[in-house]
């Protein structure tokens, strides 16, 4: 049996026809680049997130990248963000010439440690990074009150958590003082190329955030600050517009695929129980964990990945690649172990929870359309791989 990482066909077959009449549309009207189709799409996602702004901008990483420059952010300010994201959370950072500080992650939940980022505050520290990893929220109570405490900015990345819900029920991206999300196409809400949004509950951030989406100009060709090119398709748009409905019925299904997973794991003997941070035994598995799961909360956990961790990670991978099931590792390198941030002094062993999932943790299907037989295969096969060590 094939199993797929990740196949969109079967989401694009069932929104076929509102999809190509609403890029036909567009077409028709011959305007690409922001507009009404832009306009209209912005709208949309203030409701949905509850929000005041909502701003499409041309990826996820613009996203993160122009909420640094709305911010202020320049060279020698110190931002703190996890090791252990994917690369744009500190690339963003360097690109500003500002300093990504890094900091360890709560090995239960893959995201950034308060604790740890408490401790790195420093008079050059400007800002905060939190990253909604895997589709589940940080901490950001905790997170909130520090940064108040200290003066700082919170930019939370979004990028795999557009629709997740906060313990209290506020969606993550308006509880900070910038949001910022990726429509890449394999995400939860995914567009048809690049595309992002930076959502704002500050008016004045928010009118700073438009100027710098084209080019720092407040009207066409003057300018008093300096921006970029960070406008959204307006097929991308249309696109995004037609999806949104659909997304928490998309939610449900990864969260139900991730309850079967867990299931099988647990009745196999495979797991004692879910959220544990070290192996009880040679190839056990590790499940993800729910944190704030709640009747009361739509969206408290949509799994953008489902993660497991097993020690014997790389050879598990190849196993499975050989039984036609396709897996990723997110992520194999930690920040502080690019070469990239060599000159900012860290070493291996420095964060040892980062390196430990980064060590550890491999990804499998979860998306919507995944089939229970799909499921209860590459649990078997997993299943048999472990077996097969003892």
């Amino acid at each position: 049996m094939r199993v797929p990482l990740l196949d969109l066909k079967p989401q694009y077959l069932s929104l076929k026809n509102e999809l190509d009449e609403a890029i036909i549309k567009v077409a028709e009207s011959q305007y690409f680049i922001l507009g009404p189709e832009v306009d209209s799409m912005e709208k949309v996602f203030c409701e949905y997130l509850n929000c005041k702004h909502a701003l499409g901008v041309s990826s996820g990483t613009d996203a993160l990248l122009i909420a640094l420059m709305a911010i202020g952010i320049k060279p020698g300010d110190e931002v703190i963000v996890p090791t252990f994201s994917f690369f744009a959370t500190a690339g963003v950072v360097s690109r500003l010439n500002a300093t990504p500080v890094f900091v360890d992650i709560n090995p239960v939940t893959f995201n950034i440690d308060p604790k740890e980022f408490e401790k790195n505050i420093t008079a050059k520290t400007k800002a905060v990074i939190p990253v909604h990893l895997y589709g589940q929220s940080c901490e950001m109570d905790e997170i909130i009150k520090i940064a108040k405490e200290n003066g700082l900015k919170v930019i939370e990345d979004g990028a795999q958590a557009i629709g997740v819900q906060y313990k209290d029920g506020r969606h993550v991206g308006t509880i900070g003082d910038i949001g910022c999300f990726s429509f890449f196409p394999s995400k939860n809400l995914g567009g048809y190329g690049d595309g992002g949004l930076v959502i704002s509950n500050d008016d004045k951030l928010a009118e700073r955030l438009r100027i710098l989406r084209v080019h720092g100009g407040e009207s066409k060709y003057y300018h008093k600050t300096i921006g970029g090119n960070f406008r959204l398709d307006a097929i991308q748009a249309a696109v995004l517009k037609v999806k949104l409905p659909y997304l928490d019925n998309w939610s449900k299904q990864r969260r139900e695929n991730a309850e079967t997973y867990n299931k099988l794991f647990m009745s196999s003997g495979l797991a004692e129980e879910t959220g544990k941070t070290n192996f009880d035994k040679r190839n056990s598995v590790l499940l993800p964990k729910a944190i704030y799961k709640s009747n009361e909360i739509k969206n408290y956990h949509i799994y953008n990945q489902y993660i497991i961790r097993v020690e014997k990670r790389d050879e598990l991978r190849q196993y499975l690649a050989k039984n036609e099931i396709s897996t990723e590792i997110y992520y194999p390198v930690p920040f502080h172990m690019q070469e990239c941030f060599a000159n900012l002094g860290y070493k291996r062993g420095d964060f040892p929870l980062s390196e430990m999932s980064a060590e550890t943790s491999i990804a499998l299907p979860i998306y919507p359309e995944l089939s229970k037989e799909q499921i209860e295969f590459v649990v078997r096969t997993i299943k048999d791989f472990i077996q097969k060590q003892f």
